[in-house]
């Protein structure tokens, strides 16, 4: 997973970027395909924002979060990713692949 992190009227430290690394590791396991993620940070007025673009197979998914200091919105937007993730990777999957007689031919 290859994670860019920019900051707007902030500082991105070594810290804060090492902190998004490691929440944002967890969003692997939804796919094995290599995934992008672009978060860029900021300040507007008294929030701190997170906002994260992830590319994958040809699909884009953005999130943002907000909260009373920077940490607090990167973990909201990790938690809203890994929402928005499921919920693309159940899309995918075919819930009606099941055993059924028309797929068998079995008619009676």
């Amino acid at each position: 997973m290859r994670i860019e992190t920019h900051g707007q009227q902030i500082d991105v430290t070594p810290a804060l970027h090492e902190y998004v690394q490691s929440k944002l590791a967890r969003l692997e396991r939804h796919f094995d395909q290599p995934i992008d993620a672009r978060v860029i940070l900021g300040v507007e007025k008294t929030d701190q924002r997170a906002e994260c673009t992830v590319n994958f197979a040809g699909r884009t998914l953005h999130a943002d979060a907000s909260g009373v200091d920077v940490y607090a919105a990167i973990d909201l937007l990790a938690d809203k990713l890994d929402r928005l993730l499921g919920k693309h990777k159940e899309k995918l999957v075919d819930h009606h692949r099941g055993e059924s007689p028309a797929r068998s031919g079995d008619f009676a």
